[in-house]
């Protein structure tokens, strides 16, 4: 699993590739919490290279939504492949995201 924040001025650019599984989530969980403390930003996951997401994945995405919704920030989705938008469709998340 890679993470690479690109930082854009009011905006950054989080690029994700590989699988997003439980080890992977602890790995990267610091640099998701560096997201959350930047979280007044417009923030865009791109996951054009994400392969498989699990539930430990999907509450490192809730947590930095909650995060960006109370600092007032915006966060998007981008590019997900269509097992990605299964999983998001059955957990509901499709409803919880915007996905561009």
């Amino acid at each position: 699993m890679k993470i690479n924040i690109v930082n854009e001025g009011e905006r950054l650019a989080v690029q994700l590739s590989g699988r997003l599984d439980t080890a992977a989530a602890t790995e990267i969980a610091p640099e998701f919490q560096a997201l959350a403390e930047q979280a007044s930003k417009h923030i865009i996951l791109d996951c054009a290279q994400l392969e498989y997401i699990s539930s430990s994945g999907l509450r490192l995405f809730l947590a930095l939504r909650k995060e960006s919704a109370a600092k007032g920030g915006k966060l998007q989705v981008q590019a997900i492949n269509a097992d990605i938008r299964q999983v998001f469709m059955m957990t509901g998340f499709i409803s919880l995201f915007e996905i561009i």
